[in-house]
């Protein structure tokens, strides 16, 4: 059975939901599955924008012979060729084989390099500001490589207004029969997985995703179409608003991250009343266990807030392995300017702070470290109340100042 949705009078949502996969790309949990979106125009030439992933390729094949109707396949443009939304590709093209294939030059080779097109094939390469015509749709195509991939291009519908944005504006989630933005919780509900998208799939691609922005800007857009996620056609400009933030690394909320690895309860004891003092001084906080929180959402997180506490048992002469992973993660993804505090504990030799401060200074761009640093030893003692609360007053001036 088909299920597609009305875009617009002439542009339908043909794509497929994803409930199944337990890790995107297979290391990024997604407990509410995924999207893989495509689109079909139908005009005096018909054109399918981007396939799905092989699991999905059935329904793909479903919906556009529904929408088609007998009618021929035309184009199929290709924004960008990662397996989730090439892979189909092999499925339409064995059911449409006289269908162009148009993308951009790396494209055209990664999609030789997976095999997704083994039989002759025609095919055409989109550049930079080239335009297309289908009858009463104009489409004008945009190189926005490293938005996540080199291959990626973007492409601009007229007289809809429909930006189809590839990867960028992407978010987890199924769409479970809504397609539009407002017809979600967004804000509440959809906005945590669309920051852990853009911080895991596309963060380090910040001035990349800036140079896109910028090419957006002069287009008049009345539809937002990713390849994952909903599509927008009401406040836009708020959504590509959180883009702007994310990709400068700027954070969003004045709000400490407390990180902590625990052992045997000790370390997290500690960050609790650290916690405990900060949100008594009127300090929004946000408190999670490194080895029970995945790691994507503690970057999502670490995009998000400005301060962030790293507080970690010592382990081998050295910190936590979980934390050591964090913060791999956010220097492998570029995060930058944020301000960190430690908090260390060590039963004989405690070590965590100093190696956590070193990589802090030296590792991540443009950080701050405040002081004082704070030493448990095996656990938290009454009469250290003074300097947790020095910490606890260093970080609420950072953070109102």
């Amino acid at each position: 059975m088909h299920c597609v949705r009305e875009v617009t009078e002439n542009l339908w949502w043909v794509g497929s939901n994803d409930r199944r996969t337990p890790l995107f790309e297979n290391i990024h949990p997604i407990p509410e599955g995924v999207s893989y979106n495509s689109y079909l125009l139908l005009d005096e030439k018909t054109v399918l924008f981007d396939c799905v992933d092989w699991s999905a390729a059935p329904q793909l094949v479903e919906n556009v012979e529904h929408l088609l109707n007998g009618r021929e396949l035309d184009y199929i443009v290709l924004h960008h060729l990662e397996p989730d939304h090439g892979a189909g590709l092999w499925a339409i093209l064995r059911k449409w084989p006289g269908a162009t294939v148009v993308s951009s030059l790396a494209a055209q080779r990664f999609m030789d390099q997976f095999g997704f097109a083994p039989l002759p094939i025609q095919r055409l390469m989109a550049k930079e500001g080239e335009r297309l015509s289908f009858g009463k749709h104009s489409l004008t195509f945009y190189a926005a490589p490293m938005v996540h991939w080199p291959d990626v291009m973007v492409s601009f519908l007229e007289p809809e207004g429909a930006f189809f944005s590839a990867d960028a504006f992407g978010t987890f989630g199924a769409l479970n029969g809504r397609l539009f933005a407002d017809e979600l919780d967004f804000p509440h509900r959809w906005l945590p997985e669309a920051r852990r998208y853009y911080a895991n799939i596309v963060g380090k691609y910040g001035p990349q995703v800036q140079a896109l922005l910028a090419k957006a800007k002069g287009l008049d857009i009345n539809l937002l179409c990713p390849l994952h996620g909903p599509v927008w056609r009401r406040d836009i400009g708020w959504f590509v608003e959180k883009y702007d933030l994310w990709s400068r690394y700027e954070p969003e909320d004045k709000e400490v991250l407390v990180i902590y690895g625990s052992m045997y309860g000790g370390t997290e004891q500690a960050a609790e009343a650290l916690c405990t003092a900060l949100t008594e001084r009127g300090v929004e906080t946000a408190l999670y266990d490194v080895s029970a929180v995945h790691v994507t959402r503690l970057v999502a997180e670490s995009f998000r807030c400005s301060h962030i506490v790293l507080a970690s048992v010592t382990y081998n002469m050295d910190f936590y392995p979980p934390m050591r992973d964090y913060l791999e993660d956010i220097k492998a993804l570029g995060l930058k300017g944020r301000t960190f505090a430690l908090l260390e504990n060590g039963t004989w030799a405690p070590n965590a702070g100093k190696l956590m401060g070193e990589f802090v200074a030296g590792e991540l761009e443009g950080c701050t470290l405040l002081a004082p640093k704070v030493t448990v030893r095996s656990a938290l003692r009454g009469e250290q109340a003074a300097e947790l609360e020095a910490l606890a007053e260093a970080i609420e001036k950072s953070v109102k100042g």
